[in-house]
């Protein structure tokens, strides 16, 4: 398998992966005080949504990276 198809197989698990969670969340550790010695974190929960445009542009550029390197090969 060459390098085209294998990057066009990852834009398309990409893509379908964006559309079905639609984005991914994590945690950040901020500090949020800080007194000598004693120091307080917060755990702040942050979203990133995908857009639906780019879960659909992802497997649209993979299908055409498949196309061409089908051609190619």
């Amino acid at each position: 398998m060459n390098s085209i198809k294998l990057v066009a197989l990852l834009l398309i698990a990409a893509g379908v992966l964006a559309l079905a969670y639609g984005g991914f969340s994590y945690t950040k550790d901020t500090t949020a005080v800080k007194l000598g010695p004693l120091e307080l974190t917060v755990q702040e929960k942050k979203t990133v949504n995908i857009p639906l445009w780019a879960g659909i542009g992802a497997i649209v550029v993979g299908g055409a990276l498949l196309l061409v390197g089908s051609k190619r090969g």
